[in-house]
């Protein structure tokens, strides 16, 4: 398989999409991170020392995403159209699952921009909470669908 980011002397390189028509691009991702029981419980009564956890992290996600192409070097500017970011309490894991779902119609998909959002809203909830827990693990960071574009669609579920 041919990388699309590396050019025909192995350099890393932005992918030329001015040719390529404009569609609608939408991406889901999600991810988790687990906490102690009693960071769970500070979270659920929103009693840390900064504030409601689940409302600023979905904040901190809805950022990431507009600054992903200023995070990650070869990823182009995407003007979206829609950005949502939830973080739940998961009781099962224990900890929080983000799910975040981006929008767009443009050249390029905005499977990055649901990454970075889903990865910077677990680590705002990392940072709120690691007072009552530095233990946190951070992980299960994916892709679960995409839509749009010249590949078309792609889901986890088909794997």
């Amino acid at each position: 398989m041919k990388l699309s980011h590396v050019d025909a002397e192995g350099r890393a390189r932005m992918v030329d999409v001015g040719e390529k028509p404009a569609t609608v691009r939408r991406a889901m991702a999600e991810g988790t991170i687990r906490v102690a029981p009693e960071a769970l419980d500070m979270i659920r009564r929103n009693s840390g020392p900064k504030g409601n956890v689940l409302s600023t992290a979905e904040i901190a996600g809805v950022q990431g995403a507009k600054r992903t192409a200023e995070l990650i070097p070869l990823c182009h500017p995407v003007a979206l159209d829609h950005i949502d970011v939830q973080a739940t309490l998961d009781e099962a894991l224990p900890g929080v699952r983000v799910r975040a779902t981006v929008r767009a119609t443009g050249r390029t998909g905005v499977e990055m921009e649901a990454l970075t959002a889903v990865a910077v809203a677990l680590l705002t909830v990392y940072d709120m909470a690691k007072a009552a827990d530095r233990g946190m693990n951070i992980g299960d960071i994916v892709l679960l669908e995409k839509s749009g574009g010249t590949r078309g669609d792609w889901s986890r579920s088909t794997l």
